[in-house]
């Protein structure tokens, strides 16, 4: 504790983590730090900074040094060079599994919104697609609810998305986030029900578009999807 790096360490954890800090006696620490009549412990740090990052408890079996999880690999990391390659060979390979996962639980409602857009094109070929027509009229009615569901969701078609990002190598739900993602599933099922039951494209345009502003506020506030999203 009397090198300069571990006292300034020590006092910028206690300036983000600690309001009844004293920062006027850390600079004075900070500034003797590194010479040769600078003493430090963690009993001395603790009772004349106010510090609670690091200190000492006397007692035969709870006794000891103490400190919060960062102080503590600052200071494993400075005592082994080994233990340092380790926890960041760890920390690299924790970030990378997280990736996969956050890819994965993307890939998989993208492909639960395919699965639902089946269920939406055979409701819009049952009852909004007259029995004779050909691929290509069939292919603008498709076209066109898909873009209701953009509408509701993204607030725009595929074609305005397209003209405002001319760079972008996928589409507009290509580039959706996880939470639209779930939202454009459920907003599928949904059209294809009120299909079913007659409504007219405007009408679900707005009852949709009310699903949508409703589901995104409730994924947007709730804690499992804020920490995927992390």
């Amino acid at each position: 504790m009397r090198n300069h790096a571990t006292i300034e360490f020590l006092g910028i954890w206690e300036k983000l983590n600690n309001p009844n800090f004293k920062p006027l006696i850390f600079e004075g620490f900070k500034n003797e730090a590194g010479s040769n009549s600078f003493v430090m412990t963690p009993k001395k740090w603790s009772e004349t900074t106010n510090a609670i990052g690091i200190f000492s408890k006397s007692g035969r079996y709870n006794g000891g040094t103490f400190a919060h999880k960062y102080i503590a690999l600052n200071f494993a990391n400075w005592i082994s060079s080994e233990f340092y390659f380790l926890f960041v060979t760890e920390f690299d390979r924790l970030k990378q599994d997280e990736q996969k996962r956050l890819s994965a639980e993307w890939n998989l409602q993208r492909t639960l919104a395919k699965i639902n857009y089946r269920i939406h094109t055979d409701a819009i070929k049952e009852h909004i697609i007259p029995n004779i027509v050909s691929e290509r009229q069939k292919s603008f009615v498709y076209a066109n609810e898909a873009d209701l569901l953009n509408v509701a969701l993204f607030g725009k078609t595929a074609t305005e998305w397209r003209t405002e990002n001319p760079k972008a190598k996928g589409n507009i739900r290509d580039e959706a986030t996880l939470e639209q993602l779930v939202v454009l599933s459920n907003m599928e099922s949904i059209n294809a029900l009120l299909i079913h039951d007659g409504l007219l494209q405007s009408d679900r345009l707005v009852r949709l578009n009310a699903v949508a502003i409703t589901q995104l506020k409730s994924l947007l506030e709730h804690n499992e999807i804020k920490r995927l999203n992390t």
